[in-house]
């Protein structure tokens, strides 16, 4: 996936893409956020651990990780570094979007 695509694809679904990228096995320590996330990996990989289950979700190049606002997570990144595109939406579409499962 390019990065037009993904930026696309976030803008489809109303986002502003904002790029970053971090090098090899950095981390970022256990942390939420009052908006919900779309993150697209675009080169690289990444782990994430979602927190308090302790799931771990790894993105290579193409993959997306959406996070609720509020899911605790940290992160590792792969050996080659990453650079990911992401997104955010208002928590209330959160919200929304689980009253329809009811």
């Amino acid at each position: 996936m390019t990065p037009t695509e993904i930026e696309k694809l976030l803008r489809r679904e109303g986002m502003k893409p904002n790029w970053w990228s971090n090098g090899p096995r950095e981390r970022y320590s256990a942390h939420s956020h009052d908006y919900h996330k779309v993150l697209y990996c675009a080169a690289g990989s990444i782990t994430f651990v979602l927190l308090p289950s302790g799931e771990r979700r790894e993105l290579s190049a193409g993959g997306r990780l959406d996070l609720p606002a509020g899911q605790e997570h940290s992160a590792i990144v792969g050996a080659a570094g990453v650079t990911c595109a992401e997104g955010w939406r208002p928590a209330s579409s959160d919200q929304r979007s689980a009253n329809r499962g009811q």
